[in-house]
């Protein structure tokens, strides 16, 4: 029997929904676990990302549990190396609430970015001593997942600290805890520099992180005016059947997430994707 494809997408892709509205919607598009960012899609519910309490996740995760749709990915993004030690100290402390709730979440991998050392971009986030943060908050990440028995997903960025698969790679040698994994997304690696020989970035991210990719973000670029623009997945030039490929045959089961895809898009990207790994 073929392995199905496992497609997700995150839930405020469809904005901010009552829960049953969000419940219905992700059942009639055919998805069978989300990523649940519950800051973004359910504010009221969280006035303070470090104000999370078991309640709040032992509500969401019993009303995903019963419409049948698993967390895949509880999306904590928060900037892990803020420059301003006290706003950092208060990210990863929000980070360390999910991670202790996840599993009242139904939910067994906390996912983020890794930030920006300033006010958005800027060219020290590709320094060395910005990785080196990396590295020390991932480390206090990972400790606090390793005392819970939970997962750290950890997204490589287009100018963030972490925006290659050789850094990511890096990274995973330094950490080594099986409670580090990886959230690949590749169009997070394309730049203007490198897409147009992105079939070797596509094949060194997977040959790199390999079994270390805990899920697969998937979402398409296009180049416009000099710069990377994101678009719903089929709409641009990413090359998804590498990716399909490892999913369908290297590492079955493994979740999908769509990303940047607006409602009036998911139909037709769910479609493109599952039409390429059925011919896979």
């Amino acid at each position: 029997m073929a392995v199905p494809l496992h497609l997700g997408i995150r839930a405020h892709d469809f904005g901010r929904l009552p829960l049953p509205e969000l419940l219905e919607r992700l059942n009639r598009y055919r998805f069978p676990h989300v990523q649940l960012a519950v800051h973004k899609s359910f504010p009221e519910s969280v006035p303070a990302m470090t104000g999370l309490s078991p309640g709040t996740a032992a509500y969401f995760g019993e009303a995903f549990r019963q419409a049948g749709i698993r967390i895949a990915v509880l999306g904590c993004y928060v900037n892990i190396v803020d420059s301003d030690p006290a706003k950092r100290a208060l990210a990863l402390n929000a980070f360390c609430t999910h991670l202790r709730l996840a599993r009242d979440f139904g939910a067994s991998l906390v996912g983020t970015e890794t930030g920006s050392v300033g006010n958005g971009y800027t060219p020290d986030n590709f320094t060395e001593e910005a990785f080196q943060q990396v590295v020390t908050s991932v480390r206090a990440m990972v400790a606090e997942a390793e005392r819970f028995g939970v997962t750290v997903g950890i997204e490589a960025g287009l100018n963030h600290p972490l925006h290659t698969a050789q850094l990511a790679h890096r990274l995973l040698g330094l950490v080594p805890s099986n409670n580090l994994q990886i959230i690949l997304d590749c169009a997070n690696l394309m730049t203007v520099d490198n897409y147009r020989r992105q079939d070797a970035v596509i094949a060194e991210a997977l040959e790199l992180l390999g079994d270390r990719i805990a899920v697969l973000h998937l979402k398409d670029f296009t180049v416009r005016d000099g710069q990377i623009e994101i678009v719903p997945a089929g709409r641009g030039l990413l090359h998804f059947a590498p990716l399909l490929h490892y999913m369908k045959y290297k590492r079955p089961h493994i979740q999908g997430i769509l990303e940047s895809t607006p409602e009036e898009d998911v139909l037709e990207s769910a479609d493109f994707l599952r039409r390429l790994y059925d011919e896979a």
